[in-house]
């Protein structure tokens, strides 16, 4: 039984859809990750250096947190329209998390129906 899995990711939110012997749940993902830092003050004290580790650390959180919940998939789909899927790809490397087939593509916002339309009709699900 093949165990496929769709991610729909930005900044703000991951969409999981998974499907399993033809059975398809979602599950939506907020993350706490706050705008890129774009410190505006003086360099003195490492406060841009500290803001940015933070806005780093925050982000590992939420792509661990994604990783969780995708589990041990058989292929996986990342897709979404800025850098956070590739940031996923290679956090996914790193935790030594594989897939026998892992998939990256750029799309816009979607809605969740579209997101898990999309998923379907990648692997082949009759909708």
């Amino acid at each position: 039984m093949s165990y496929d899995v769709g991610v729909w990711i930005d900044h703000k939110k991951a969409v999981i859809v998974s499907i399993v012997a033809g059975r398809v749940t979602t599950r939506t993902l907020s993350s706490d990750v706050g705008p890129h830092p774009h410190y505006a003050g003086s360099r003195e004290g490492g406060g841009e250096k500290k803001y940015e580790e933070r806005h780093n650390q925050d982000l590992d959180r939420y792509y661990d947190d994604v990783i969780g919940h995708i589990g041990k998939a058989d292929a996986l789909l990342l897709f979404g329209p800025g850098e956070a899927k590739l940031q996923l790809k290679e956090r996914l490397g790193r935790a030594k998390v594989s897939s026998e087939s892992i998939a990256v593509e750029t799309t816009d916002k979607l809605t969740d129906p579209q997101i898990v339309a999309k998923v379907k009709e990648y692997y082949g699900i009759a909708r």
